[in-house]
Formats: structure tokens, C-alpha cells, sequence
């Protein structure tokens, strides 16, 4: 039975290919316009490739039409109720990929067609698609992308055949079939919503045109922007933030802070450079997380400035800048009080004199003049012989109380008065010396004090900003999700 209805069906074969043309539509009369049904079933999403603005999915085509030419009475030919036919062999409606991105249009195998005794065709061949999608890179990694894979017959207007999406069980498919059993998931992406709608006589076509008509088939996918917040985005951040965390060096160590934060800027760099590698050559938009890496990169290169003036400030001394009292009352007295920092408690003293600006080298003058001579010799500039002088002294003043005499004794303090008044002027000067250079150090100290304040200052805001703009760029991407609905104004959903 098996050889007889191979028999049967190769007989049934060749009586419906004889004087079949395969290059002429099927029809009676040449206005009668065929109806061809389609459905897509998506298998796998591969991969969106937003550099090269590629989609590439694996799918399968589902089309249906009537061929006339191809009935039988299945009473003739041992009761066969179903033929397969090799595409090549029947008419096809030659319907392709409009947006293809590589120049295929075909689909990837030819498979038999299944033909019905009533004409009725079935063809479902399968096919990996790469479509054109224009990607929108405003919230890139936290965007949204709605793709289309738009057929159409690459020969046949409306006024020949008539493209249908397919009806099953009395109800229209306006949308991409998923199999369940037989999709695979892709990694980055989320479908959303994938409806699908016949276009005719779409806006690039005027009425005087041959009738144009399309089936789209639209893909809405949401990235999933995990792999971007751990690989990217959270190092960017972290890295960053030791920028911030240079405000806790002394403010004296500003060539330490500006190679930690030329470090960070460098990070920085490498990050933007790895994103412009990832997102599509465009200057319509800049995408979210480049505006992201372009603030931080901003704030960097203020803590660097900041850093400098800071250093500038803290190695000023009395010599090469005076503080006026406006900037003593506010960054000394006011700001702290404020800001919560323990400045040191001044003690009272004499209002300082006004610093001339040769101060310094005096003092230079004088110490090197007494590591340059020993210090009796300073002190002492008439005294020759150092050994033995306070024994002088005391011997002087020793002979005039052992004669117990006023006299002798008030000649003997006479006689030591040239060296005690000596010794008196220079502990004063040695007084007035180190009083005076305290004062100096004094006022250097307050300069480092006023670039403790700066930077406490700069911190607080450059923290704040940080934070500010952190939170602020990345609640942007949180409001921007894929729509409710896949079309504007409509509320259906294309959906089974």
C-alpha cells in the first residue's frame, strides 16, 4: 500500500504541474486579487546591536493563499488529502523583508509547501532576519527600543494580491506568535509588547501611487540594565567618589589630591571611551549614562582647581600676603562655627604690629648669624673669652660680701654691671627674637587654617553635587519604562 500511494501522489504531482506556470499569479482573471495570510512566530531575539542599529531575530514565516490550479478530487488520487510540494515547484507571493539591513530579502530555507484538494497552500519556512532599528541612545542603558519588521510583496500591489494577517479561531493575530516550548530568552533584552498592523498607503505614498500596503510586525523591548549597573556603573561611581573623599587630606598635601583626582579623571576617560564604543555614532542625543560620566568628569576637574587654590592659599606666609581682618572674622570666627570645626583657642596678647615685607629676610639674616657664630659671642659681642665669664661675675660680686661692707659690696655690683647689663639686653632680644618669629609662625597657621576651611566648604558642596546629580540622572532613567500600550491613543492591547 505504501508504493501505491507513492505512486499516487507522484501521479497526482505531475497531473497538477502539467502546463503549471509557476511565474503567473493564480487566478481566473487577471482583476481578481489573491489573499495572502501571514503570521510570524518568533523563535529567538539574538541580538540588538545598537552600534550597527541591527536586529537579528529567528523566525518563522507563516503564509496561506489559494492556487486554483493546484485542486483534485481526492477520490481519484486514493483518497490523499494532503501534498507537499517543493516551493520552487508553486507560485509564490514573493513577499520579503522591506527593512532588511544585509541585503537579504529571502528567507533563509525554502521548505515544501503543503497543499490541501481545495487549492488551499500552507508555506512556513524559517528565517534570521537582520532589520534596520533606529535606536534612541537619550536613556542608554536604561532605554527602551521598539523595533519593526515591515514585509511586503517585493513585486504585487494591493490591486493584485491582498496581504492579511492571519485568522485563527475567528480572531484576528495582531501580534508576533511566541512559542513558549521553542523561545529562547534573550539576556539583555525584555519584550514588552510586540504588535503587529496591516499599513496601507502609508504617509511616504500620495493616492496617485500604485496601492502600497505593509504588514509590520513591531517589537517594544526593554534592556534589562543589570550587566551595565555592575560592570559600569557602579565602579564609575565608586571610583569616583575617592575624588571627593581628597578633601580629607591636610590641606597642605594638594600635590597628593590632584594626581588622586587626575587618576580618578583618567578612570573617567577609559568609562567614556568604553561607551562610545557601545552606542551608535550619533550627535542627536547623548546618552544617559555619557551625560553621567561627563558630570562626574566635570566635578573632578573642579576638586582638581579646588585643590591648587587650596595649596596656593595654605603656603602663604606673612611675608608674601597679609590677611585683612574681613577674612580673619569670616573664615576663621564665622564659617567654623558653622561648618562644626574646632578651631585652636587664641591666646591674648598684644595687638600684632603691622608685618613689613622685609621681616622675613631680617629674620633669615639673624638666624644665620647665629648658627654662624657661637652663642656667647652673640650674646656677649664685647666679651673675647666665653670660659670662665659667669665665674668672673661671681667673683666680683662674691668679694664684696665677704668684706661685709655696703660700700664694697655696692662696688662690687658696680664693677659687674657691664656684664650683667650685657647679659640682660640679649635674653631680651633672644625674647623679642622668638616672640616675633612665633608671631610669624602664628600667621602662617591661620593660612592653613583658611585652606582648612576651603576645602571643608568645597567638600560640602562638591558631596552634595555628587550625590544631587547622581540621584537626579538615574531617577531620569527610572521614570523612563516602555509604554502601557504599544500604540498612543489606542487601547488595545495585541495581545492573545
Amino acid at each position: 500500500p505504501g508504493v501505491g500511494c507513492r505512486n499516487q501522489e507522484e501521479k497526482l504531482l505531475q497531473d497538477l504541474m502539467t502546463n503549471y506556470n509557476r511565474h503567473l499569479r493564480p487566478v481566473p482573471h487577471g482583476d481578481q486579487i489573491i489573499d495572502v495570510t501571514l503570521k510570524l512566530t518568533l523563535t529567538n531575539l539574538i541580538s540588538l546591536n545598537e552600534r550597527e542599529e541591527t536586529l537579528t531575530t529567528n523566525v518563522w514565516i507563516e503564509m496561506q493563499w489559494s492556487d486554483y490550479r493546484l485542486q483534485w478530487d481526492p477520490k481519484k488520487y486514493d483518497n490523499i488529502q494532503l501534498l507537499r510540494v517543493p516551493s520552487t515547484m508553486v507560485w509564490l507571493p514573493d513577499i520579503v523583508l522591506e527593512n532588511n539591513i544585509d541585503g537579504t530579502f529571502e528567507i533563509t530555507l525554502y521548505t515544501n509547501v503543503l497543499v490541501s484538494p481545495d487549492g488551499s497552500i500552507y508555506w512556513l519556512p524559517p528565517a534570521i532576519y537582520r532589520s534596520a532599528c533606529a535606536i534612541h541612545v537619550t536613556y542608554f542603558p536604561f532605554d527602551w527600543q521598539n523595533c519593526t519588521m515591515v514585509f511586503q510583496s517585493q513585486t504585487y500591489s494591493a490591486n493584485e494580491i491582498n496581504l492579511l494577517l492571519t485568522v485563527e479561531e475567528g480572531q484576528t493575530v495582531e501580534w508576533i506568535s511566541i512559542d513558549p516550548e521553542a523561545f529562547t530568552e534573550n539576556g539583555e533584552w525584555v519584550i514588552k509588547h510586540r504588535p503587529a498592523r496591516k499599513i496601507i498607503n502609508s504617509e511616504h505614498f500620495t493616492p496617485d501611487d500604485i496601492q502600497y500596503q505593509q504588514v509590520v510586525f513591531y517589537l517594544i523591548i526593554q534592556r534589562k540594565p543589570l550587566f551595565y549597573i555592575i560592570n559600569i556603573i557602579v565602579p564609575c561611581v565608586l571610583i569616583s567618589a575617592m575624588a571627593v573623599l581628597v578633601y580629607f587630606l591636610p590641606a597642605k598635601a594638594g600635590g597628593q589630591k590632584c594626581t588622586v583626582s587626575i587618576n580618578v579623571l583618567l578612570a573617567q576617560t577609559v568609562f567614556l571611551f568604553l561607551i562610545a564604543q557601545k552606542v551608535p555614532e550619533t550627535s542627536q542625543a547623548v546618552p544617559l549614562i555619557g551625560k553621567y560620566l561627563t558630570f562626574l568628569m566635570v566635578v573632578t576637574v573642579v576638586i582638581v582647581v579646588n585643590a591648587v587654590i587650596v595649596l596656593n592659599i595654605s603656603l602663604r606666609t606673612p611675608n608674601t600676603h597679609s590677611m585683612s581682618q574681613r577674612v580673619r572674622q569670616v573664615c576663621l570666627h564665622l564659617l567654623p562655627h558653622y561648618l562644626g570645626m574646632h578651631m585652636p583657642e587664641e591666646t591674648p596678647g598684644p595687638p600684632r604690629a603691622a608685618r613689613r615685607r622685609s621681616s622675613l629676610g631680617l629674620m633669615v639674616k639673624a638666624d644665620e648669624y647665629m648658627l654662624w657664630k657661637a652663642r656667647t659671642e652673640l650674646l656677649f659681642e664685647k666679651q673675647k673669652e666665653r670660659d670662665g665669664l659667669m665665674k668672673t661675675v661671681l667673683e666680683k660680686i662674691g668679694r664684696g660680701l665677704e668684706s661685709g661692707s655696703a660700700q664694697d659690696f655696692c662696688q662690687s655690683l658696680e664693677e659687674a654691671g657691664p656684664e650683667i647689663r650685657a647679659c640682660v639686653d640679649a635674653c631680651n632680644h633672644i625674647a623679642n627674637a622668638t616672640r616675633e618669629q612665633n608671631d610669624f609662625s602664628s600667621e602662617s597657621e591661620e593660612w592653613i587654617l583658611v585652606g582648612r576651611v576651603i576645602d571643608r566648604v568645597c567638600f560640602i558642596i562638591m558631596a552634595s553635587l555628587f550625590v544631587c546629580g547622581t540621584v537626579g540622572i538615574f531617577l531620569m532613567a527610572h521614570f523612563n519604562q516602555a509604554p502601557a500600550l504599544p500604540f498612543p491613543g489606542d487601547p488595545k492591547q495585541y495581545l492573545p
